[in-house]
This record gives C-alpha cells, sequence and structure tokens, in this order.
C-alpha cells in the first residue's frame, strides 16, 4: 500500500458548493457472478450488491457501486487509518478468491475520492461532462460512469445534492484544479 500524501488537502467552498477529498477510504473491487459470490458479500458486509445497473447499496459503514454485470466497488463511508484497511480485505479474500468465488482486489490507492456538495453540483459537473444528468440528479444511489474534462470518472449520487466523485489518483490533481476553476463560474 502506499504511503498517502495527496495534493488536495484542503476543503473549497465556493457559492453553494463545497468540494474536498475524502481520505483515506478502503475502496475494493469485486468480481464474480454466480450466487454463492453473492451470498457471501451479503453475509460479510449485511449488505446485498445490487443487481440493477447504475445503483447502490450500503449502510452506514459501507456502500456497494454497481460497475457492470459481474463487478462492484466496495467504500468505506468514513475516513480509517491505513493500517485498518486490510481486516475487511482479508475477509473478503479468504471467503471469496480462495475459494475461487471471485476476486477481491484493494484499489484504495488507485482511486481518489472527491466530495462534492451543493445546489450547483450538477451545474458544475455539466459544465465538463456530455452525461445527461436529468434522471440521475433526483435517483438517490444512482451510480454512473462518464468523463469529466477527458478524465474518466465514477459518480455516486449520495443523497439529493451530494455526491461522491471517484477519479484515477494519477488524474486527480487535474480533475480537482479543473472543479475548483469551473466552481468559480458555476
Amino acid at each position: 500500500m502506499l504511503n498517502y500524501n495527496s495534493p488536495i488537502a484542503e476543503v473549497k467552498n465556493y457559492n453553494d458548493l463545497q468540494i474536498s477529498e475524502i481520505e483515506p477510504i478502503l475502496k475494493i473491487n469485486l468480481r464474480g457472478k454466480n450466487r454463492d459470490f453473492m451470498a457471501k458479500i451479503g453475509k460479510e458486509l449485511s449488505i446485498i450488491p445490487p443487481s440493477d445497473p447504475n445503483m447502490s447499496s450500503g449502510n452506514e459503514n459501507l456502500n456497494i457501486l454497481w460497475l457492470s454485470p459481474d463487478e462492484w466497488l466496495i467504500y468505506s463511508n468514513n475516513k480509517i487509518e491505513l493500517k485498518n484497511l486490510d481486516s475487511l480485505e482479508n475477509k473478503l479474500f479468504d471467503e471469496i478468491s480462495k475459494v475461487n468465488l471471485g476476486s477481491v482486489t484493494n484499489v484504495s490507492d488507485h482511486w481518489i475520492m472527491i466530495n462534492i456538495k451543493g445546489s450547483k453540483v450538477f451545474e458544475l459537473l455539466s459544465s465538463g461532462c456530455p452525461f445527461n444528468f436529468n434522471d440521475f440528479k433526483n435517483s438517490k444511489g444512482a451510480v454512473t460512469q462518464t468523463i469529466i474534462n477527458h478524465i474518466d470518472v465514477i459518480i455516486h449520487n449520495k443523497n439529493i445534492n451530494n455526491l461522491n466523485l471517484f477519479v484515477r489518483r494519477s488524474f486527480s490533481e487535474h480533475l480537482w484544479r479543473w472543479l475548483n476553476d469551473s466552481a468559480r463560474f458555476a
């Protein structure tokens, strides 16, 4: 695991917009298809992975995002110590990967999560994104994979005007700067 050192170390507030990085949080990619795989996840996490495309499920500690018919992203709702990241991953690995039900991959170092709140969230994103947010913004728990300012992202609609945006670490600083520049005019 990387030693976490982010160039994004601040919370930015604009006219009814707040942009902040949420780190470090646990992020695990799950892949599998069969019924036993789904049952093990439900048992270990007390959450059933969503089977509907572009949706999520969650509880007070974790969220599971649907990424494809056989792929999900789990992320924690709270910041956690880097040394504590391994326990859930190891538990899932033992119950899923070791018995060949699917794959469990820790992607905590791969994805940066940026939280965007405020009434102008969708105006901000629409200025650099081809995705039509009309239905998405009213669907709590909706998930989409799209492009913002030519950068691949995953967007989770946690609540009305409260999004978590996942971007690859190598593009995070560029996207952070674009979001802040664009937020001044949203």
